[in-house]
């Protein structure tokens, strides 16, 4: 973790700083001055408080060394292992985005109904697995398969660093199982490709024109079809200049259904706008892939035998169902560590 903070590359720079400030020339931009300084405090505190483990490190050895009561040694090891902890955290989300809110999407890929019902399976683990981090969530859009499943659904998800949590799931996921739906119980392989974008805030400046938007409203629809509402409440966006096509058909009311596909749009607007300046954001979304064989990231795989794989981290956990019921922690973890030098 010291190698990825690089304290004494920080401590360099803060004498780089510290010698700009000192200047009375830097007040002659004091948007860019302000900056500056806080980058300057931000550094020294960040700094100070590596120094200060090192201190207290180094205070714990001494006293062990001089035969310190075991307990209270122990109290001090387990205060200095909290710090640590913290600080990995500020490293797993020291992304740009991280602390955000997500909209979650999932896509039903090759695989029939086995796919449609696959990623209803993943809809309810990500569900779940928000659910135990005390997160909320709304459906935003469902699309559901004529005989089981879903062919997409759009999940809003609120909470501290859902994003910085959720973008180690976008990828393609695979699922090996007896089908259900085979009356020759063959076994079938199922795909379904999971997007995560982080939520733009009110704040930020993306200019949606109404001239832009073509609206259109239609009857919100259950499962294969059926339970049609009476009265036109869904609505689907399509922003004409780019082409991009959002819908929200939570069973709320026209209006709230309108506002929740803007905030879909514009998140998808803001990407894409960033894409375009300066490539900042090229690893939210990722290069397109298709949701098929070769492109997975994790494979849940039920028959058989019992397994679930990232491919991308290696780690696996023998019980399947205990991650379908949203334990997804170490599959996250392990890649949020993986890539926090990247």
């Amino acid at each position: 973790m010291r190698c990825v903070f690089d304290i004494a590359g920080m401590e360099r720079e803060i004498e780089e700083l510290e010698k700009k400030t000192s200047s009375p020339e830097i007040w002659v931009d004091p948007v860019e001055a302000s900056k500056m300084m806080r980058r300057l405090a931000s550094m020294r505190e960040e700094v100070e408080s590596w120094r200060e483990l090192e201190r207290r490190a180094r205070d714990a050895l001494e006293l062990a060394q001089l035969g310190l009561e075991e307990e209270e040694l122990k109290r001090e090891a387990e205060s200095i292992a909290a710090s640590l902890e913290e600080k990995e955290r500020k490293l797993l989300f020291s992304g740009e985005h991280d602390a955000k809110n997500a909209i979650l999407s999932i896509h039903a890929g090759a695989g029939g109904v086995d796919a449609q019902d696959w990623a209803e399976m993943l809809l309810r683990m990500y569900l779940r697995w928000a659910e135990s981090k005390g997160f909320n969530t709304e459906i935003l859009d469902t699309s559901y398969g004529e005989e089981a499943g879903i062919k997409s659904a759009t999940v809003a998800v609120e909470g501290p660093y859902a994003y910085g949590y959720l973008k180690a799931e976008k990828g393609v996921h695979r699922l090996v199982r007896i089908s259900p739906f085979d009356a020759a119980h063959r076994r079938h392989t199922s795909f379904a490709l999971v997007e995560v974008l982080p939520e733009v805030e009110e704040d930020v400046e993306v200019e949606i024109k109404p001239e832009d938007l073509k609206i259109e409203t239609f009857r919100s629809s259950g499962p294969g079809g059926q339970h049609m509402q009476k009265n036109a409440t869904a609505v689907r966006i399509t922003h004409i200049p780019t082409g991009i096509v959002v819908s929200c058909q939570s069973e709320r009311s026209q209006y709230h259904n309108k506002m929740a596909a803007l905030r879909i749009l514009k998140a998808k607007l803001y990407q894409r706008k960033k894409e375009e300046k300066a490539r900042e954001l090229a690893q939210i979304k990722g290069e397109h892939v298709e949701a098929e064989w070769g492109n997975q990231i994790r494979s849940y795989v039920l028959h058989p035998y019992k397994l679930v794989k990232d491919l991308r981290t290696g780690v696996e956990v023998t019980d399947p169902y205990r991650v379908l019921e949203g334990d997804l922690d170490e599959f996250i973890l392990a890649y949020l560590r993986q890539n926090i030098s990247r």
